[in-house]
């Protein structure tokens, strides 16, 4: 969630979350505190101070503090695009939004689709000027997949023979079919065969992490005086909560390609002070403030692209009244999305009536949302009529109390009151709001203590599954309580499968049954728009991917 992309942050309010992944995207995250005084610094001397003169530096708003730069942990928004700019795995995410070459500079896969040999670049170095080799990612990926490392994105390695079973303490680390072959060959053996494994590798929780300096150092990720790199950029410095500075990586073996010298990194999670701040020259891009929307959205100066992840509300099936299918349908029914996206949300998003994103591609040719059409209508009678059945099935002469949690953001707010007036006017239910701040919400809701809850998913990779699997029993992402093994075969198909049109079909009938159980309610989908300043150029923003700064260029 996932994206400058937090910069999409108000608007596909990123997001967290993780996500992310899902992972949510960086939309949930801590308020900047805001004061009415100005100090009496000019633009000029703040500039004199950040930037070194003759230097080309990139000005952007990271939101807040990213969670952290280990790869396993940082598993939302706020730590992706740093840490994509910082890092590189074995395969990235080239020009065209496509899995190409990264550290390894080529591949090869076994007739049975199993087992991948990665041939890592001679000339791949760290930023302490280590070379990168195979026992880097062999150290990193049993390090996400350890118990005691408690990585939120362990079960994207699940493909990988033996992941499961030792992240689940059923195994151990030896049974992980990952091995240096040397030190330039990685082998990976697969549970089976995945034909958007690639993909799934352009992940950031899948970068490689300097095994010997870690072993020295379990921290090295906390600071910049202590961090290695091995991507397009080097951490020269963090001043945490405040701001953080990345640098040309010359030990990078592409930094012919890189043409920034410094990107500097503010930290500003207020719609309209970051575009305050666009406007006075102190950032370089900047989202579009909501009330703004109108008059902005068709300048020269705006970016406007596709993004996949939704925001959508979670329940929870394991706290009164939404254990009952029908009331959590009769709220999500009652749920005007058209008039969420149109005025509350704007900036050209599209509502959400069903859960996967638009631009995942069928073997067919036509697009996953456009062949299973739309799950979750808007229809204020038949939730009225939904609502009442439920309510007798529960022997509820009135509704318990309900209260709709959202983590603290002005775009959160404005959603979470626009659909707490839905909820009285079509079904003439009150619900209380309580906002809370990133960190307290994000374990609430993993430790399902929140009744009603706001949630956003910026996809980890670029296939329907991704979102889909985040439901299935005991998933990290779950945080309904929903267990249904009917799903959780669908799942395991709709990964395995090897026939294409069979594996979508899988999909579809997942969506599907995700939107019968009303689990969770979708609100719209992201894009990204974003406001460029003149002379800026060459950002790559991946339709479902990471934001990328290793092509762009400041004149």
């Amino acid at each position: 969630m996932k994206k400058f992309l937090l910069i999409l942050l108000a608007i596909f309010t990123v997001g967290l979350l993780a996500a992310c992944t899902t992972g949510e995207d960086a939309g949930e995250e801590e308020p900047a505190e805001e004061t009415d005084q100005k100090d009496d610094t000019t633009e000029e001397e703040a500039n004199e101070e950040a930037v070194t003169e003759g230097e080309k530096v990139l000005l952007l708003n990271n939101g807040i503090e990213p969670t952290s730069f280990d790869p396993s942990i940082g598993f939302d928004q706020v730590s992706w695009d740093p840490l994509n700019n910082l890092m590189e795995g074995l395969t990235r995410l080239d020009q065209d939004s496509k899995a190409g070459p990264g550290v390894a500079e080529s591949w090869d896969i076994s007739d049975d689709g199993l087992t991948y040999t990665f041939h890592l670049r001679e000339d791949a170095n760290w930023s302490n000027g280590d070379p990168v080799v195979a026992e880097d990612f062999v150290f990193a990926w049993k390090h996400m997949l350890n118990p005691e490392t408690a990585s939120p994105a362990a079960f994207l390695a699940y493909f990988i023979e033996g992941a499961e079973s030792y992240n689940n303490e059923e195994g151990s680390s030896d049974d992980v079919a990952v091995t240096a072959v040397d030190e330039k060959t990685l082998e990976v053996v697969l549970t089976a065969p995945t034909g958007f494994f690639l993909d799934v590798l352009t992940n950031p929780a899948f970068f490689p992490v300097n095994h010997q300096v870690a072993q020295d150092n379990s921290e090295w990720h906390a600071e910049a005086d202590s961090f290695v790199a091995n991507g397009p950029f080097l951490l020269e410095s963090w001043d945490h909560n405040v701001e953080l500075v990345i640098a040309k990586n010359p030990e990078y073996w592409d930094a012919a390609a890189v043409k920034l010298d410094k990107v500097h990194f503010a930290m500003v999670n207020d719609t309209n002070t970051q575009y305050q701040m666009f406007e006075s020259g102190e950032l370089d891009t900047a989202t579009i403030p909501p009330e703004m929307s109108d008059q902005l959205i068709d300048g020269e100066n705006v970016f406007i692209g596709p993004y996949g992840g939704l925001e959508f509300y979670r329940f929870n099936l394991t706290e009164e009244p939404f254990q009952n299918k029908k009331i959590r349908q009769a709220f999500a029914y009652a749920t005007n999305r058209d008039e969420i996206a149109q005025y509350v949300v704007k900036n050209g998003v599209e509502p959400a009536y069903g859960f996967i994103s638009p631009g995942f591609t069928t073997p067919s040719g036509e697009d996953f949302r456009d062949v299973n059409g739309d799950l979750v209508p808007y229809d204020p009678e038949l939730a009225k009529q939904l609502l009442a059945e439920g309510m007798e099935e529960e022997g509820y002469d009135e509704l318990p109390e309900i209260t709709l949690t959202y983590s603290t953001s002005d775009s959160n707010k404005a959603v979470a009151e626009a659909m707490q007036d839905m909820f009285i006017q079509n079904l003439d239910v009150e619900v209380t709001l309580e906002n809370q701040e990133w960190g307290v919400f994000a374990e609430a809701q993993q430790n399902l203590e929140l009744q009603f809850s706001r949630s956003s998913f910026i996809n980890d990779y670029n296939d329907p599954v991704n979102f889909l699997e985040s439901f299935i029993t005991d998933s990290y992402m779950n945080r309904t309580g929903f267990s249904s093994a009917a799903y959780d075969e669908l799942i395991a198909n709709g990964r395995a499968e090897t026939d294409p049109e069979a594996r979508y079909n899988y999909l579809f009938e997942a969506e599907k049954l995700l939107a019968e159980e009303m689990i969770a309610m979708p609100i719209r989908y992201y894009n990204t728009v974003v406001l460029e300043a003149e002379g800026v150029s060459g950002i790559l923003r991946h339709p479902v991917g990471y934001f990328d700064l290793k092509y762009a260029d400041k004149q």
